[in-house]
């Protein structure tokens, strides 16, 4: 990934020296001044990958992705799409196991830039707020079941719970169990509908969204890990479907 990362930014495409610079300030003051302007700077890779060991890993997520949304002057030329879809989706994938290929469908689809924020608060925050990341998983599973729903033409309204919203979209991909008669294949998709009823109560007992007492139970980041690689799962068998088995609304058949 590292490597990926300093060709699309640091090679033939990519920023200049002072560019890089200006850019890790925001993130660290370490990497120092700009001193190349007379000549003998270390090269523009090597300031890229110095800047990277900096920073922490939380920090490298997200002044990766940073660069992959990037829309201003850069000097050697934007890197190519498809490899600014390729790091954004290995990016979106970290910390949650077999999340990679679900999270390069994401990267894909156009106006999901909603999924996308909570889908990388959740990955940030797994470690140094872990009712945080509680919270932006369950974030991320309503944008999901909301965008598939506004893309399927399913209505809903915004006060509905995540359990509820799941069941829309599900129903609409013909996912939810009881449009199944396989018994493996109900069982299954019972127990998603259990992890998602699952993190929904998690949420409102562990996570941020609400005030506590003095002897409130807090989560530790084994419990964010928890509720973020189940959120992630779900999350990406829903995108895979809804990308596999496109809505007759749109003028394709489902698969």
């Amino acid at each position: 990934m590292v490597e990926l990362a300093t060709t699309m930014f640091a090679r033939e495409t990519g920023f200049s020296g002072p560019e890089l610079h200006r850019l890790y300030a925001e993130y660290t003051d370490d990497l120092g001044e700009y001193t190349g302007w007379g000549g003998g700077a270390e090269s523009r890779w090597q300031t890229f990958q110095r800047g990277l060991r900096l920073l922490t890993r939380d920090q490298q997520v997200r002044f990766l992705l940073d660069l992959c949304e990037y829309d201003g002057y850069i000097k050697h030329g934007r890197p190519a799409d498809e490899d600014i879809a390729k790091l954004r989706g290995l990016l979106l994938g970290q910390s949650a196991p077999g999340a990679d290929a679900a999270a390069i469908r994401l990267a894909a689809l156009p106006d999901w830039k909603a999924v996308q924020d909570s889908w990388r608060q959740a990955l940030d925050k797994i470690h140094s707020d872990p009712e945080g990341a509680i919270t932006a998983t369950r974030t991320l599973l309503e944008s999901t079941c909301k965008h598939i729903c506004d893309e399927r033409g399913v209505p809903y309204e915004n006060g509905w719970d995540l359990s509820r919203l799941y069941k829309a979209a599900a129903a609409a991909m013909e996912i939810a169990p009881d449009q199944h008669s396989e018994q493996v294949i109900k069982q299954i998709l019972s127990g998603v509908t259990t992890v998602v009823a699952g993190i929904g109560s998690l949420r409102n007992s562990l996570s941020d969204a609400h005030g506590r007492g003095k002897g409130a139970v807090r989560p530790a980041p084994r419990h964010a890990k928890l509720a973020v690689n189940s959120g992630f799962a779900v999350a990406g068998f829903l995108i895979d479907t809804h990308v596999e088995k496109p809505s007759p609304r749109n003028g394709q058949d489902p698969r």
